[in-house]
């Protein structure tokens, strides 16, 4: 597998990508939170429109040649906010979401804020290694955050 992602601009046309790997991201998510599916056997994402109708919320696509391998979902107010961000299995552990979270801080420079379960503390040590900055840490009411200016 190569060790390079693309970061590309969900387009509207890739709604229905991200919309598909929102409901994968989900599933995985479950068992940090509860969750369950609605009764068509969807977990939906009630904000997913808003990420095509608010300038301060932008959707991303990953890539690894050729294929979907992720998404995330940014807000860029102040301070930047990861809302979301997900990696396929397959691509995990490979360094895929590393290159990915770093490709995703460059395009949007400022502070910003990562935040994290307690319930899931391997995101915690994923972003940690992610993070290509000295940063601060911190905890916002659900688990820990992490702060930090990408200049």
């Amino acid at each position: 597998m190569t060790d390079h992602v693309e970061v590309v601009d969900a387009a509207i046309t890739y709604k229905a990508v991200v919309r598909q790997l929102l409901e994968l991201y989900q599933y995985d998510f479950s068992e940090f939170v509860e969750s369950d599916v609605d009764e068509h056997g969807l977990y939906g994402y009630r904000y997913l429109d808003n990420y095509w109708t608010e300038s301060d919320r932008r959707p991303l696509l990953f890539k690894v040649e050729g294929h979907w391998s992720g998404f995330a979902l940014v807000r860029t107010g102040a301070p930047h906010d990861m809302a979301e961000f997900f990696v396929m299995r397959r691509y995990r552990r490979s360094g895929i979401g590393v290159r990915a979270a770093r490709a995703v801080f460059a395009r949007f420079p400022g502070a910003w804020q990562v935040r994290q379960m307690a319930s899931n503390p391997a995101s915690t040590m994923f972003w940690k290694r992610a993070i290509p900055v000295a940063f601060d840490e911190g905890t916002h009411p659900t688990g820990p955050m992490q702060t930090f200016v990408i200049e």
